[in-house]
């Protein structure tokens, strides 16, 4: 597949009740890493895609899913999201060394997350 979702990532307005939650009924393991703002942790699935959790940056908004799809050239994603009608809620932003992500919203009003890691 050209475009996997390589990330799913749990903005919340309850990280300690997330992570309790989540990590009882399916067994996920829980890595937190420190961030400049606060902590992301790292959800540590075993097989298949993993995620991430932390804290919601939009206060007022619900507790939310965002699935993250890889892309090749991130710039040329979003040039390409805004031809088609859609919108760059979020624009390229690096994050921490790993690489870039960029938050989208479709035609229909559904936010994406699109993923662009760093070469090693």
């Amino acid at each position: 597949m050209a475009n996997p979702f390589v990330h799913v990532e749990l903005n919340t307005n309850d990280v300690a009740k997330a992570k309790s939650f989540f990590s009882k009924l399916f067994d996920w393991k829980m890595e937190d890493m420190p961030m400049d703002d606060g902590t992301y942790t790292i959800i540590n699935v075993g097989e298949g895609t993993g995620g991430g959790l932390m804290k919601h940056p939009m206060p007022a908004a619900p507790s939310m899913w965002l699935a993250y799809v890889l892309v090749d050239d991130i710039d040329a994603a979003t040039r390409k999201v805004k031809e088609l009608g859609g919108t760059v809620m979020k624009d390229k932003t690096e994050v921490m060394g790993m690489g870039w992500l960029a938050i989208i919203v479709d035609p229909t009003g559904a936010m994406l997350g699109l993923w662009k890691p760093m070469q090693k």
